[in-house]
């Protein structure tokens, strides 16, 4: 079996980006470290990285697979999956790069077999929990692989991460609120784990999350509010899903006043029910969601909510994959107040 990048990294317990770098990044590393690194490599029979490795410069396929945990109808639907593949198709097309969408586990079939056997150059893996088969299979293929938002890569672990300051994002959403004086505040969650569970949170199920996007972004909502937020996972992150969170929460004398929604379109749909059910927005009850879709300052009234370079994103993680970009960014999460957000009512 031929002697691998990640092989050499192992032996000298550096990642395999240091290792990357000693042959296609030598500024990057003091000479002493680079020679150790050549050395190693030379008497393990490492032949230097596949030139796709090297930023795909002589591809195979001219094709770069992007692994969804969604079906592909969500994945071009759904707003903030639209604008990221928006950006993926820029920055791909300007290296004449194709696009293979694969989908996860949520649409069936086999992902696994999908990305094993995908004719791509690298893979780009979008918002996916940890244990998801294509994920791991992608991994197990010796070919350039970037992860988009997660899962992060755990200590000891070395593989290619692009993510967003989810935590920073939701605090800023969560102060704001504060700010405004409210206190019975509800945050609607898409999804904690694999699967379409719907209903409160308790602390065994909060302890059970593995998305970490939702995770981080609780912990942000939670460093400002503590633990008095309900929090209500919706099984899915498309308007309907808020439906049944709306009206549970605006029901009695004790509704919320104010919801932390952690999509835009989950936003829509609480605000589209509470108009139905008679609730003025934001005279009765306050909405911020996440994302800042094009479709979130056209709700009447224009959201409230965090804005992330969904765009952006997409073109980075090409940039990253085809190594004109560093590893490890996390790209800023802003706070765009609009008119969905007042104190709460006497």
């Amino acid at each position: 079996m031929a002697v691998t990048l990640r092989d050499v990294a192992k032996a000298l317990g550096v990642s395999h980006t240091t290792v990357s770098n000693a042959y296609n990044r030598p500024e990057k590393l003091s000479d002493q470290l680079r020679l150790r690194i050549l050395g190693a490599a030379e008497q393990m029979g490492y032949q230097g990285p596949d030139p796709l490795a090297a930023g795909l410069v002589r591809r195979q396929a001219g094709a770069l697979g992007v692994l969804f945990d969604e079906d592909l109808a969500h994945a071009l639907t759904d707003p903030a999956a639209q604008l990221f593949l928006q950006g993926v198709a820029r920055a791909g097309q300007t290296s004449a790069l194709a696009l293979t969408l694969l989908p996860g586990p949520q649409a069936g079939g086999d992902p696994e077999l999908a990305a094993r056997t995908a004719l791509v150059d690298g893979f780009i893996v979008y918002s996916v929990s940890a244990g998801h088969p294509g994920f791991q299979a992608a991994r197990r293929r010796d070919i350039p692989l970037v992860v988009v938002d997660e899962p992060a890569p755990p200590h000891g672990d070395d593989w290619m991460y692009l993510g967003v300051d989810d935590r920073g994002g939701a605090a800023q959403a969560a102060q704001h609120l504060r700010d405004l004086g409210h206190r019975r505040v509800a945050v609607l969650v898409d999804r904690l784990t694999p699967g379409d569970r719907r209903g409160p949170v308790d602390a065994a199920r909060l302890a059970a999350t593995t998305y970490q996007v939702a995770g981080e972004r609780l912990a942000g909502y939670r460093s400002v509010l503590g633990d008095t937020p309900v929090i209500w996972e919706c099984g899915g992150g498309a308007p309907e899903h808020a439906v049944p969170a709306a009206r549970a929460l605006l029901a009695g004398p004790d509704r919320v006043t104010a919801v932390l929604a952690m999509t835009d379109e989950l936003a829509r749909g609480f605000l589209r029910t509470a108009e139905t059910l008679g609730y003025d927005v934001p005279g009765d009850v306050s909405v911020i969601g996440f994302d800042d879709v094009p479709e979130a300052n056209r709700t009447d009234p224009p959201l409230t909510t965090v804005r992330q370079p969904l765009i952006g994103k997409g073109v980075r993680a090409v940039e990253v994959l085809t190594g004109a970009r560093s590893p490890g960014e996390r790209l800023p999460a802003t706070l765009v107040t609009r008119a969905t957000t007042a104190p709460p009512p006497d």
